[in-house]
């Protein structure tokens, strides 16, 4: 499976949209600071939103959709998923 996801930060005023094949390891890592960069210095640890596939070149074509929209667009994305801008990390943690 691979993943596409959104992180935010406390205040929900940055969106970092990545790719990844494990979703629970890759939040940890950004959530503990071990991945360096752009999450590490907006403190972008979140889990707002994600979305998955079997297909890596459809989940490569979408964080670049993605990445392309408006932040509008990006928070209607959320919403839509997550009306509450939750973590929704605990829960994915708790359902592996």
């Amino acid at each position: 499976m691979y993943y596409v996801y959104m992180l935010t930060n406390k205040n929900n005023r940055v969106l970092y949209t990545g790719i990844t094949n494990n979703l629970e390891r890759r939040v940890y890592q950004h959530k503990n600071k071990l991945v360096k960069g752009f999450t590490e210095k907006y403190n972008v640890n979140r889990l707002v939103y994600f979305d998955y596939t079997r297909d890596v070149n459809a989940a490569i074509a979408r964080e670049k959709q993605i990445k392309g929209w408006t932040r509008k667009k990006k928070n209607k994305l959320v919403e839509d998923m997550n009306p509450n801008w939750e973590d929704l990390y605990e829960k994915l943690a708790k359902q592996n």
